[in-house]
Parts: structure tokens; sequence; C-alpha cells
């Protein structure tokens, strides 16, 4: 079968790879290519941030999990680490904790060994594995899913599905971070306060976060934000005082009341993840590839 994916970022491109392992003809059309999307700025760290509804985010995100662990072991080049760290304030409820090995919970903290995907590695990788299987990668603006030569598309457009498909329901969450030189620490560190504050060692970098704004379009950094991470940062983990910045980054979190991941007609539609496309990457794509089985009536 002939299917289109219209969207290369980490969801799209996961999408690409197993309609690719089930057998199918796949051609990825983005906007643009890694450096330029969403998921280029994300931290690339594994858990259901702004993910709804939480049966189907618990499945999509447990099968991730196993599936980025299985990458941390087996390929490097993917650029996948395990990585232990500690969750300050968790919630109660730790309904998205099932497919953790080591977790163990005390009054105010979390603490477990989770994925992290250090993204200006792995999105180049999960390209080569598209095209190392016989996909192929474009970029353009796809104005009309139904004008598409294919059998199947798959929306994977993130926000842009906004004004692709008219869905209003989907909107940003600005999240702003600092890219700090690699080996400021060890651990993973993630509190939530009157705004996330994380810390993500990578193994070419140290991600330090963040912000959350709902329905805020600007992506230009803003250097008094950036200070106030940089600080809130420090308190929590001394150690990456001196670490030299390398970038200011901000990206825009394709958010929804929940996540839709349906077929209609020969479109399978799959964007709004909210801060959790990593997290939810794999899981999904084996769910849209099951759909694309679908024949219609």
């Amino acid at each position: 079968m002939r299917v289109t994916v219209v969207g290369a970022g980490v969801i799209g491109l996961s999408c690409a790879v197993r309609l690719l392992e089930a057998g199918h003809e796949v051609a990825v059309i983005g906007r643009e290519r890694t450096s330029g999307t969403t998921s280029a700025v994300a931290g690339g760290f594994w858990f259901p941030y702004l993910a709804e509804p939480r049966e189907r985010v618990t499945a999509w995100a447990a099968e991730t999990f196993v599936e980025l662990a299985r990458l941390a072991r087996e390929e490097p080049e993917a650029g996948v680490r395990m990585v232990h760290g500690t969750q300050h304030n968790p919630e109660a409820d730790l309904w998205w904790a099932a497919p953790l090995t080591d977790l163990t919970v005390s009054d105010d903290r979390a603490e477990f060994t989770a994925p992290i995907a250090e993204m200006p590695v792995y999105l180049p990788w999960l390209e080569r594995q598209v095209t190392d299987a016989g996909g192929t990668i474009s970029t353009g603006v796809v104005d009309d899913l139904e004008s598409l030569d294919a059998d199947v598309v798959v929306n994977a457009t993130g926000l842009g599905a906004r004004e692709l498909v008219g869905d209003t329901s989907l909107y940003p969450v600005q999240g702003q971070i600092v890219v700090l030189e690699p080996g400021a620490t060890e651990e993973w560190l993630e509190a939530e306060g009157e705004a996330p504050s994380y810390v993500f060692p990578r193994g070419g970098d140290t991600v330090v976060g963040g912000t959350s704004v709902p329905h805020a379009w600007d992506q230009s950094p803003d250097p008094r934000t950036a200070e106030r991470i940089l600080a809130d940062a420090t308190v929590a983990v001394p150690e990456i005082a001196n670490a030299e910045v390398r970038a200011h980054l901000v990206g825009l979190r394709p958010a929804r009341p929940s996540v839709r991941l349906e077929r209609e007609g020969r479109v399978v539609h799959c964007y709004g993840h909210g801060g959790a496309g990593v997290t939810l990457s794999w899981g999904c794509a084996t769910e849209v590839a099951s759909l694309v089985e679908v024949r219609l009536a």
C-alpha cells in the first residue's frame, strides 16, 4: 500500500518506520527537516506531559518506554540513554509509571530510571531508518490531504493540523530551554512549581528548562526567562552553575484536550501529543500502522 506521511517530526518519522516494517511503500513530506521541527527543541525525556486521555496514553507510553530502552541497549548510535533521576513533588497517582523497573517513592519525591533521547542525534537516526528501509523524505507544504496521491495519508503535522484540517481545539504551549555543555550533571531532575524546572543530561549536551505557556505563539527566546530558568535549576542542581551555555531555544508543544489518533476515510490522524511526542511516539506509530491496514468499506 502506498502511504504518505505528512510531518517529519518524531511522530511522523516513527510512524514511517513502523509502516515500512509492515511492508508499505512510504513517502514522508515535512514542512521542515529535523532541526526545523518542534521535535528538535524537545528535551527528549520520557514522561507523558500534557497528554490525554490517560487510558490510551498509558499504553502508548509503556510501549514507547520498552522500545527506547531497547535502543539504549542495542543501538547506541540512536542517541538514547537510560538515565536515573528524581522528580520532586510528584502527583499522588503515578498512573504512567507501569513500565518503570526501579521506581522508589517517598513523601516528596519519586526516583526512577527513564530514557532520554538526544534529539539532534535521534531525529537524524530516525530519518536514516526511513531511508535505509526504502522510504523517501522530502520537504514541501501540504495544503490539502485529500489531494495527495496515496492509498492512505497519515496526518502527523502536530500544531500544523490546526490550519491544515481546521482543528481549533489544537493550541500551542510554549516551552523555552537553555542548552548547556555536556557533562554538567549525571542525573536528571524535574520539579513542578509555578513554572516547570528540569535538567536533562544527554550525550552531547545538557537541557535545562523551562516554561509552559498556553496559547503563546512567540518562538523567540526571552533573556529574562532564560536567567530565571538557569537560576531555578542551579538551586536544585548546583553543579551546572559554571557550565557553558550553548543555545537558547523555544518550541511550541502541540496541545489538545486529547491526542487525536483515528482514521477518517483514507486519512489517519495522529497529532496533539502535547509535551509527550517522544514519550508516545512508538506506541502511537504501532496503532497508526494497524489503522492503515483497515480497508475502506
